[in-house]
């Protein structure tokens, strides 16, 4: 779905505001031209994926792909440093020191520029936590996408994160993912798509975009007891105290 059309139909079921991930170098370069067509509607996020982490490291240019990341982090539409972290599903054991170093470069790069992380964590949930208490969080931190159960959760909510639900929580199979979101509180609580993957329970398997986000919505205020127009105003409340008002001017 081109972009335009993906902005429209998210804003036809009520999603009016997104953020972009840029998470590889030649992405991080175009945000520019994505943020200038959606003024107002989009905003960006840019890092370093963990799995371009561990090329980068092999290849020996992670600190002319660090270079790229601060030159974009420039622009007051940027509003997060992610997704960063840590995947241990597609690296191996040699990626992981660059990974680990890359994660510990984003922290510090989300700190010095005063905004917020978004952390992509596969398969690795007690090395981001541990790396993530090793050189603290910064103040607003997201852990994108969660797939932890509810220990992690727990674990995180005490380091002061912020806990991101994606179509994943939809699925009959994610009951240890409901368990953890039901503990969440509402002011920590974000939801995303994680576009184009993870489309939500009955559309799994679909390339998935914005104007799903309703559908999970609609499960997670079912989860935590609430009616969906109150858990939709504490996720916009949520999302203007984390990354900033979407009309703030630039």
């Amino acid at each position: 779905m081109p972009l335009a059309d993906a902005v429209a139909a998210a804003a036809a079921v009520g999603v009016d505001r997104i953020v972009h991930v840029a998470c590889d170098v030649p992405s991080i370069e175009g945000i520019g031209a994505v943020l200038d067509a959606h003024p107002g509607v989009v905003v960006g996020a840019v890092a370093l994926h963990p799995n371009d982490a561990a090329r980068h490291g092999a290849a020996g240019d992670l600190d002319a792909a660090y270079r790229v990341v601060e030159a974009a982090l420039a622009d007051q539409r940027v509003r997060a440093v992610g997704e960063t972290g840590l995947d241990y599903y597609r690296t191996g054991p040699d990626g992981i020191p660059a990974q680990q170093d890359s994660f510990r470069w984003h922290i510090d790069a989300a700190k010095r520029h005063g905004l917020p992380l978004q952390i992509h964590d596969r398969d690795a949930h007690d090395d981001v936590l541990r790396i993530l208490a090793e050189e603290g969080p910064p103040e607003r931190t997201v852990l994108h996408c969660f797939s932890g159960d509810l220990q992690v959760a727990r674990r995180a909510l005490d380091l002061g994160c912020h806990l991101s639900f994606a179509g994943t929580v939809t699925f009959k199979s994610a009951r240890e993912l409901r368990d953890a979101l039901a503990i969440t509180p509402l002011d920590r609580l974000l939801v995303e798509t994680d576009s184009p993957y993870l489309a939500p329970h009955p559309h799994r398997g679909a390339r998935n975009a914005s104007y799903l986000v309703p559908i999970t919505v609609r499960l997670m205020a079912g989860v935590l007891g609430v009616a969906v127009p109150i858990l939709c105003q504490a996720l916009s409340e949520t999302s203007d105290r984390v990354y900033g008002a979407w009309s703030d001017p630039v």
